[in-house]
């Protein structure tokens, strides 16, 4: 009889760290599709943030007197951007909200100086940000996806359980407040 019940034990124990194994192994993997899914975004930032300076030195020859509105944008850049080099995804979520918020008045005074949309240089620089934008966009909505999976299957019983004992802790998300419920466009 005690032999049965070793073996039940013995049985049951493997079959609980069977399912351990399976279950971490699997919160590893939706860790790592969040982790890629944010790194895609970051490489796009840094694009953006890096065209974002010529875009402004472009504007300003033409536009200089509007001398606060490129300073605002260029100090959103900057906190973007150094908020992307440390990690802080709130940091750049709130950057993120801040440039989308002044897409519209860098609109309204690129349409005042119709001269720029004749620079070849210029063209180009737009083009790319608006093609940008639009893989953020795409890759902002796959990471948040990631993100959700991830924060669901981590609150889930009894693979709550597999993560408490790991540390798994939920992902915050990458939402842009404000206007970004908008299509940005750029219009120049």
């Amino acid at each position: 009889m005690e032999t049965v019940i070793g073996i039940i034990a013995i049985v049951l124990f493997v079959l609980f760290l069977i399912w351990f194994v399976q279950t971490s192994n699997r919160l590893i993997i939706l860790d790592e599709n969040v982790e890629l899914s944010w790194r895609n975004i970051d490489v796009l930032l840094k694009q953006r943030y890096d065209m974002i300076p010529n875009l402004v030195e472009t504007c300003k020859g033409y536009a200089g007197h509007e001398s606060e509105i490129w300073n605002n944008f260029a100090e959103a850049r900057n906190m973007g951007s150094s908020s992307l080099a440390s990690g802080n995804m709130a940091g750049v979520a709130k950057a993120e909200s801040i440039l989308a918020g002044m897409m519209p008045k860098i609109n309204a005074v690129m349409e005042r100086y119709p001269e720029l949309k004749a620079i070849k240089e210029f063209s180009a620089l737009r083009t790319q940000v608006v093609t940008i934008e639009n893989q953020i966009a795409d890759r902002r909505e796959y990471f948040n996806a990631s993100a959700t999976s991830y924060n669901k299957v981590i609150r889930l019983f009894p693979t709550s359980i597999v993560a408490t004992v790991k540390g798994n802790k939920k992902k915050d998300l990458f939402i842009v407040e404000g206007i970004e419920r908008e299509n940005v466009k750029i219009q120049f």
